[in-house]
């Protein structure tokens, strides 16, 4: 007599097995897609970083053809000028990510109170960062020509100078201070400030949110206490801000440390401004060093790593702190 085949009961899935199953189908293309515009750069960029490996001689030897070698790092580190690049992005992302961060927040404070045509303001600050780079670049080099900008010829007009300063090409300037004679760096000093004036509406869009959010009561009754607008600024709104504030510097000092295009297309990182970014187009376009250029890209990473990892532990630490 033949038994019948026992059958086989499948297990109903839970609704949080439902869940995660729709969560990893929702997010499937998104992987996909980090992993291949990502991932596999990087792991390229870190493969042949260890490679000696030129342009001209890509074609014949090939990618994989190409010797392993930890001289690209050793050349990169110890070539002239890498000192030099580095603390000019140094100086460049901090002052850069403070004035940007600092415009922004003045910027804030000002449209917050309505008045009379603020929407127009506050949408006409918003044009240095919707406005394409190469427009503004373009701008800020004829304005600041030095036989046909409008700034050397109010220079020249109104606080009379005696002839034109080549704001872009002039690498360092003699100024005497209260009997001090300063070298400051004008070229540096002038993309330093583009870059503030480019990006600090990012930084008021953060901040106008977080202000628009602080409750009304609170100023109102230190104006009844008689404070002060700076006691009310230093101790109810900046307590309220230090949260964003902290995030714009870690977003900002990540940007302008990797940036390129701004100093690129005002200088061409001459007269004192290449930074890092710069350098390494330098290194694949002027010498054709592939794997130099790899390789310097990954001290670039690193270096921000390290930074990046110091703010975290700081921060941190700091909120571990009741």
């Amino acid at each position: 007599m033949r038994m019948p085949s026992a059958t086989r009961r499948v297990r109903p899935r839970t609704l949080a097995e439902q869940e995660n199953r729709a969560g990893l189908v929702f997010i499937a293309p998104t992987l996909a897609v980090v992993v291949v515009a990502v991932l596999l750069p990087i792991l390229w960029t870190v493969f042949i970083a260890f490679r000696e490996l030129r342009l001209r001689d890509l074609r014949a030897v090939g990618v994989f053809g190409s010797s392993f070698t930890l001289e690209n790092f050793v050349n990169v580190l110890t070539s002239r000028g890498f000192l030099d690049a580095m603390i000019t992005t140094v100086l460049y992302s901090l002052i850069g990510t403070m004035l940007a961060i600092g415009m922004g927040l003045a910027a804030a404070l000002i449209v917050r109170r309505p008045f009379r045509g603020r929407t127009l303001v506050r949408a006409s600050m918003l044009l240095p960062y919707v406005t394409p780079v190469v427009a503004v670049t373009f701008i800020w080099s004829t304005m600041l020509d030095p036989n046909l900008g409008i700034v050397n010829a109010i220079g020249r007009d109104v606080f009379g100078w005696t002839k034109p300063i080549p704001f872009l090409s002039q690498r360092a300037a003699d100024v005497s201070v209260l009997g001090l004679h300063l070298e400051l760096p004008v070229a540096l000093i002038t993309v330093i400030v583009f870059q503030a004036w480019r990006y600090f509406p990012f930084a008021f869009l953060f901040l106008l949110a977080r202000l628009q959010a602080v409750p009304e009561d609170l100023d109102e009754a230190a104006r009844v206490d008689g404070a002060s607008p700076t006691q009310r600024f230093r101790y109810i709104l900046l307590p309220q801000l230090t949260g964003v504030i902290g995030l714009l510097v870690v977003l900002r000092f990540i940007w302008t440390f990797n940036e390129f295009d701004d100093i690129y297309l005002l200088t061409g990182g001459g007269a004192g401004t290449e930074v890092v970014s710069v350098r390494i187009f330098n290194q694949l376009t002027g010498r054709g060093d592939i794997g130099a250029s790899a390789a310097l890209s990954l001290v670039l990473a690193g270096l921000l790593c390290i930074l990046l990892i110091l703010y975290f532990r700081r921060t941190s630490r700091g909120q571990s702190v009741p």
